[in-house]
């Protein structure tokens, strides 16, 4: 039954419709410059188009269901309030239904990412996407079909993160780029409710979106051009989901192999920009091959045209923290040694260097791609910073800050490490991010799990794009986790600074410890708060204590 419904939902939009609508005409063609779905297709496969600064640029905002109550840090109870579920903006009625409105915002703009989370909605729920003040929706449906099962688009950008508890489906993500150039408003309706009157209970939701600059071109998604797109999202979802291949004989590939004694450095010198690291990875060819122990020990540091801007444990800069684990996502993969995609242009210098602070020596192997880069105004630096704490309370709730940076640049995506010793959910706290001074944080979240793609604090491993769990020890949300998230359509831009925090909101009071990886790109001159930290990169990895709280039950 869900298969034949899937098909018709993809073949026949809308897809709350009764019957199939005849036919849509063939969209027109685009005028020059103007914004549109298949333009933004490409874009998120364009992966030199984060390296430079957004033309047209534009402001990322974010919808959540957050709790009301929070308001400012100066009233800590509200401020960590946590009923972040269902919370509407309002609800209306229409043509006799009442529909709860999710984000209402002005264009030209265009949605970038969702996340829905909790219990399955009823069948007769429906999702509405109403674009440029139309009476008729743009795209209705059931939110599990137009978000994760694949029905709408295909599953590399509608996508469930993780298993749920019974009743309930993973993190529900939506990465289809929905453009509008006047207005866009999404409701949600729940028919069958015992009192419509009420919000429905347990719905969680995250919606970013793009707010272009007054007189930007964009044109108004339509069914037309969703279909007449198919083949393009094909493409994009085949490229999301394919690793480049690195040829070492391609004429504009560098490899080295090099060890580095316990306490020294290794370092290569790329050729003189104007050029840009497009592809490179490491990988360990001596006994150790790939180098499986739990460490931080061996730190990545760049530095390009003659500044610092990279200085990271290894394995945190690839995603996995702490302990080497597989992971598969656009930016970075390890199916093959350690490989990053990120695009790193240089006005005229750049320099890798790894930083051996064990007590073993290791034997390196780099490669890199580079090509030529046109340096201009736009161009921008890429940055990783590290940050680690340890046996950080628990109570009271707190903010914790991965970083916070002056200067103009491009917020990308960043790794949380943590380790969790009890079995206690860990995750309640939300992500807040303020740009350029805000006074309110433009984007306020739900919870850490939904920030990065999945629900419940479930602890499975899971493999996408842009969101991964690559590690979760267990018992429960015991021991070490790791959550990455990149963005891509939802990068932040920021004119002249960005805050970003974590809330630290557990179950429990106990002691965690916390390690931070962020990844940005900025115009030269742009600083963080991150400094290199060496000794919380020796620092021992924990290890989780059979203990009664974290112990498996007995089976009767």
């Amino acid at each position: 039954m869900r298969t034949a419904r899937v098909l018709l939902v993809f073949l026949a939009i809308p897809l709350a419709g009764a019957a199939a609508a005849a036919e849509p005409a063939a969209p027109p063609a685009p005028s020059p410059g103007e914004i549109t779905l298949e333009s933004l297709l490409r874009e998120m496969i364009d992966r030199d188009a984060v390296a430079r600064w957004p033309d047209p640029a534009y402001k990322c905002l974010h919808a959540s269901s957050y709790d009301r109550r929070s308001k400012t840090p100066d009233d800590p109870a509200g401020w960590f309030a946590n009923n972040d579920w269902s919370q509407f903006i309002r609800s209306e009625e229409n043509k006799g239904r009442r529909e709860w409105v999710l984000m209402e915002a002005d264009g030209p703009g265009c949605i970038v990412r969702q996340w829905w989370g909790g219990k399955f909605p009823p069948q007769d729920a429906v999702l509405r996407f109403y674009l440029d003040g139309a009476e008729e929706p743009a795209i209705e449906g059931p939110p599990y079909d137009i978000l994760a099962c694949g029905a709408l688009v295909p599953l590399a950008i509608s996508l469930e993160c993780g298993k749920a508890p019974a009743g309930s489906p993973g993190g529900m993500n939506l990465y289809l780029p929905i453009p509008y150039a006047k207005h866009c408003k999404v409701t949600y309706c729940e028919p069958s409710a015992k009192d419509p009157t009420k919000p429905p209970p347990n719905r969680w939701y995250n919606i970013e979106y793009r707010a272009y600059a007054a007189g930007t071109r964009v044109k108004t998604l339509t069914m037309a051009d969703l279909k007449a797109a198919f083949a393009t999202l094909k493409k994009v979802c085949n490229e999301l989901e394919t690793v480049p291949d690195f040829k070492f004989d391609d004429k504009d590939s560098i490899h080295a192999s090099h060890f580095v004694r316990p306490g020294n450095e290794v370092s290569v010198d790329l050729p003189a920009g104007p050029a840009a690291i497009r592809h490179f990875g490491f990988s360990f060819v001596d006994s150790q091959m790939e180098w499986t122990k739990p460490s931080r020990t061996l730190v990545i540091r760049i530095a390009f045209d003659g500044k610092e801007t990279v200085w990271c444990p290894l394995d945190d800069f690839f995603g996995r923290g702490p302990f080497p684990c597989r992971i598969s996502s656009w930016w970075r993969n390890t199916e093959h040694g350690r490989q990053c995609f990120w695009v790193m242009p240089y006005e005229k210098s750049a320099r890798v260097t790894i930083l051996n602070l064990g007590k073993e020596e290791v034997n390196v192997g780099m490669w890199f791609r580079v090509r030529p880069w046109q340096w201009d105004s736009r161009s921008m630096h890429f940055h990783a910073t590290w940050r680690q704490e340890r046996d950080i309370p628990t109570r009271p709730y707190k903010d914790w800050n991965y970083v916070t940076i002056a200067g103009k640049g491009v917020y990308m995506g960043d790794t949380l490490a943590l380790f969790n010793p009890v079995r206690d959910w860990w995750g309640e706290g939300d992500e807040k991010i303020w740009v350029d001074g805000e006074s309110f944080p433009s984007h306020f979240g739900t919870g850490s799990e939904d920030y990065y793609g999945y629900s419940y604090g479930n602890p499975t491993v899971f493999q996408t794009p842009f969101c991964n769990q690559p590690r979760c020890d267990g018992p429960g949300n015991a021991g070490h986790t790791t959550n990455t998230r990149t963005r891509n359509l939802d990068a932040i831009p920021f004119e002249k600074s960005l805050k970003f925090d974590m809330e630290i909101w557990h179950w429990k009071d106990c002691k965690v410890n916390y390690a931070a990886t962020t990844y940005w790109y900025a115009l030269p001159g742009a600083t963080s708060n991150r400094v290199p930290q060496p000794e919380e990169a020796v620092a021992p990895i924990p290890r989780l204590a059979e203990s009664p709280a974290n112990a498996v039950p007995a089976k009767p």
